[in-house]
This record gives C-alpha cells, sequence and structure tokens, in this order.
C-alpha cells in the first residue's frame, strides 16, 4: 500500500520524515532504522538532530544501517557514505558507533562483507523503518535497472548515469566517482517493515510516476515498492506532478 503526503518545501519534507522515524523510536527504542545518503534526507537528519539537542528523541538504543557505500573509499574520505552520516548525523546525536553500521568498501573480500551485512541486519531483527531515495533511472540504493528483485546485499557496477549525477561531490568528473559500490539488495529493502519514500523536484517527476503508477519491471526498480504493505512517500509539489493522487492515499 502506497500513501502520500505533499510537502511545501524541502525543510516540511524533512519535518514529516522525522515524525515517522521519532514514532518508530518511540515505539521500539532499540529498533533499526534503515538510513540513505544524499542531499534530500540532509533536512530528516538537520531535524532529528534538533529534536535530540531538545530532548524530544532518545536514540541511545537505536541501531542503524545503511543502504550502501562506495568500493574502494575508506570511511574518513568526504565522499565515503560513512563520513557523510558522521558529518550529518552521527556526531550530532548521542547514538552507540556500534550500533551504527555501513557495508565496508575496502573489505579485502567483498563477498564476505555483503555476507556478512546480510546477517547484521538479521542479528538485528531486521529493519523497522527505511529511509528511501530515487535515482533519475529509478535506482533505490545503487540497485540500478535490470537488478533481480530478490537480491541481498551485493557488489554493483555504478551505471554511467548515476556516475555523471554523483560528479558533483567529485569535483565535477564522472571518472572520479568510484565505479562500483556494495549495496543492499531489494531483496534486503523489501523486508522492511516500514518504508519512507523521499523525492523532491521536477527532474524526478517522470521516473516517479513510471515507478508508483506504471508496471512493476525490474528496468525501473523502484516500482517493486509497489509490492511492498506499507510506504510513505514525502514529495514535493514538483516531484508529484505527473501523479494523479487518490484523495484515499493521501495523508
Amino acid at each position: 500500500m502506497i500513501r502520500y503526503r505533499i510537502a511545501d518545501s524541502m525543510e516540511d519534507m524533512g519535518y514529516r520524515a522525522a515524525d515517522m522515524a521519532a514514532e518508530q523510536i518511540a515505539d521500539k527504542p532499540d529498533g533499526v532504522l534503515g538510513l540513505a545518503t544524499g542531499s534530500t534526507p540532509l533536512p530528516l537528519y538537520e531535524e532529528l538532530t534538533r529534536r535530540s539537542d531538545a530532548g524530544e528523541v532518545d536514540f541511545s538504543g537505536v541501531r542503524t544501517v545503511n543502504l550502501d557505500e562506495y568500493v574502494g573509499l575508506p570511511g574518513d574520505h568526504p565522499q565515503s557514505y560513512r563520513y557523510f552520516m558522521q558529518v550529518h548525523l552521527f556526531d550530532h546525536i548521542p547514538i552507540d558507533p556500534a550500533n551504527t553500521a555501513l557495508p565496508d568498501g575496502m573489505a579485502e573480500d567483498l563477498a564476505d562483507e555483503c555476507r556478512a551485512y546480510d546477517a547484521l541486519i538479521e542479528a538485528w531483527g531486521g529493519i523497522d523503518l527505511q529511509v528511501l531515495g530515487i535515482g533519475h533511472n529509478g535506482h533505490i540504493g545503487f540497485n540500478e535497472p535490470g537488478s533481480v528483485f530478490t537480491l541481498k546485499t551485493h557488489v554493483v557496477d555504478i551505471a554511467r548515469r548515476t556516475r555523471i549525477a554523483n560528479a558533483r561531490f567529485f569535483r565535477g568528473d564522472p571518472e572520479r566517482v568510484p565505479g562500483q559500490a556494495v549495496t543492499m539488495g531489494i531483496g534486503n529493502i523489501m523486508a522492511a517493515r516500514k518504508i519512507v519514500l523521499l523525492v523532491s523536484g521536477r527532474s524526478k517527476a517522470e521516473i516517479l510516476e513510471r515507478a508508483l503508477c506504471g508496471d512493476v519491471n525490474p528496468l525501473v526498480p523502484a516500482s517493486v515498492l509497489q509490492l511492498h504493505p506499507d510506504v510513505t512517500v514525502i514529495a514535493d509539489q514538483q516531484a508529484a506532478a505527473c501523479i494523479e493522487i487518490p484523495e484515499a492515499a493521501m495523508i
């Protein structure tokens, strides 16, 4: 089931997503949040930090697992996703570092790292709330078009279009963007009990419509979300411009 919230701004989007995360933490203080990187979730992390500072959210027992990490970037590299999470969230909230997990893109045996990451998620009881964004080609995590829906954590070759989109973080040069990543698979994502998809901007409108209103097709990986029982889409007016949302689906 897909439900929609239309946000007035990026800040409003972050506030609404923070409401969901805070509710999840209140219901299950030792629950597992699945987190994402990129510009879209930044207002969410800023709002969670504010609420933590205000004593409104208690992160002391929370555990987190991130969607992905670049292969070949150590955790202290400014463009690694570990570094991103530290700078934008973990360094600002009272969370146990042992409870913040990302794939290790520097692992000598990446296949073993993928198995270990899946085992960790299982040992922690699975993901309670997964935060997602969507790429211009419909990818979720680094699951590019053509991804098998049942795959769990695996190594993926990053699509050229995605490397071009991410080049802004690498001096504008797509060749500087790592060619591979370790990513949760769609199997991991779909096993999450709840999913919140954050989408902003007119450039995402067509792919969001294809993903949520078109056929379920591996060529649009995010289309698999139509099969999940509990998805909330928080989008701004521009991103939702191509979707006719039934009134019953609005929350």
